[in-house]
Order: structure tokens, then C-alpha cells, then sequence
């Protein structure tokens, strides 16, 4: 039996000039990184977004590719002049920017012939050797390059393939969480937090979020492990944290 990995990570690359521009308001980075954290045990890293230049591109996934387990981006396959993910992906990894043959046949089948033009023929061109991420919305499928997972920008299509990605995926333990919410201040717990941070932290990761709610000024602190039994015991020293400051606790 193959054993299971304990930590895994991953990098988002966000390819796109509306992105950037303020134009589109990006809703991938969350739905991502969730999706990876509570389905797949792989936790997200770093997030970066770039334009749609080339030069840009391959630098990118080229850092990225070295750095972490996997690498997903989103953008630029599509059909336009300035969708340019896969050659640049190509390019980066030094393989031919060819036509996919199961890919053509996929949009062909699903245009027609007679419709199926310059601009679709142009997303089945993949670098040599991508694995198809296949699309139940729109046909046009995303590919998996070495460790690079390369998926359409629109958030419902983007949606509707993520679970398809699984199959090239090795999972982490699933990391858990369990929050506490204050009312108080952060500068009133942040040294005993801090200590309480430095004592697990090599099991556990903790957030501290302040909030406003009725009228009042509070913190919510995030306890995150793949240990159920550290959160626990983290937990139980930031309430005995908040009863030796008086301060009051929300959700207990």
C-alpha cells in the first residue's frame, strides 16, 4: 500500500490583463484553494497574478514548477490573439506546441465541422504530451503539463472541471480547523499568542482576524492542523488564554 504524503503544496498562477486592469474581479483563488485544501489535503502557498505576456508566463511557471508540488493556472486557453497559456507553457518546458488529437477530436465533434474554425482549432493546441482535464461545460478541455494544471478563467467552467483534476493529483492529510472568536483587542493576547504559536508551531498554525460585530471590536483566532488532537489542545490553552484575561468568548 502506497503510503500517503503528509504535506503537500501548490501554486495558483492567475494569467490575465482583466485581472489586472480591475476589469473582472477574480473568484478562482478561493474556490481553488479551497477545493485543493478540503477535497485534496494540498494546501496553497502562493498565489500570483501576471499579464498575458509570454516572457512573463514562462518565467513564472518555470519558478513556480521548482518550487512547490503543484502549480494550477488559470486563464488564457482559450480561443482569442492574447490566449497564449499553452504555447507559453510549451515554451517553458521546452516541448512542441502541436495540436492534441483527442483534444481536436473532442471540439470538432462538439462545433461540427463546418463551425469548427481558426480560433476553436487554436484551443486544441497543447504542448507535446499534455494529459486532457476534460470540460463537461464547454468541451474545450484544460491539460496537466509535468506538475502544471492549466484551467480556463471563467469560474463556471473552471467549476464544473476541478474535480477532473483529481485523478493526476496525490493527496495530503487534510488540513482542519476550528476558530475562537473574542471579544477583545489583538494587542491585549498577541505576546501569549505568540508564545502559544512558537510552543506548536510545528504542528500547528494559528491566525489572528480582528472583526466588528454589534457594536463591538473582536478577534477571531484559527487554529489549523491536519492533528485534530493538536487543534484540541490549542484550543483549550487560548480559553483558558481568554478566562485569565476575562476577556469574553463567543462560541463556546
Amino acid at each position: 500500500m502506497r503510503k500517503k504524503i503528509k504535506k503537500i503544496n501548490a501554486a495558483i498562477l492567475i494569467i490575465g490583463n482583466e485581472i489586472l486592469s480591475g476589469r473582472t474581479q477574480d473568484k478562482n483563488i478561493a474556490f481553488i484553494s479551497n477545493w485543493l485544501n478540503t477535497t485534496c489535503g494540498i494546501t496553497v502557498n502562493e498565489v500570483r497574478i501576471i499579464p498575458d505576456i509570454k516572457k512573463t508566463i514562462v518565467s513564472n511557471v518555470l519558478i513556480l514548477s521548482k518550487t512547490f508540488d503543484y502549480v494550477f493556472t488559470t486563464g488564457g486557453i482559450g480561443p482569442t490573439h492574447d490566449d497564449i497559456t499553452a504555447e507559453s507553457i510549451s515554451k517553458a518546458f521546452k516541448l512542441k506546441y502541436e495540436y492534441h488529437k483527442e483534444a481536436y477530436s473532442i471540439l470538432q465533434k462538439y462545433y461540427g465541422k463546418n463551425k469548427f474554425n481558426d480560433g476553436r482549432r487554436k484551443m486544441a493546441m497543447m504542448p507535446r504530451g499534455a494529459r486532457l482535464i476534460y470540460n463537461p461545460s464547454s468541451a474545450a478541455p484544460g491539460f496537466i503539463t509535468k506538475n502544471v494544471l492549466s484551467l480556463p478563467g471563467v469560474p463556471s467552467i473552471l467549476n464544473s472541471m476541478i474535480e477532473n483534476c483529481k485523478r493526476y493529483l496525490i493527496k495530503g492529510a487534510k488540513v482542519h480547523s476550528k476558530t475562537l472568536n473574542l471579544y477583545t483587542v489583538e494587542s491585549k493576547i498577541s505576546k501569549k499568542l505568540g508564545h502559544i504559536q512558537k510552543k506548536h508551531k510545528k504542528f500547528v498554525d494559528i491566525g489572528s482576524y480582528p472583526f466588528f460585530r454589534l457594536g463591538k471590536i473582536g478577534v477571531a483566532i484559527v487554529i489549523r492542523s491536519t492533528s485534530l488532537s493538536k487543534i484540541k489542545s490549542v484550543n483549550s490553552e487560548l480559553i483558558k488564554l481568554a478566562k485569565s484575561k476575562k476577556i469574553e468568548i463567543l462560541n463556546l
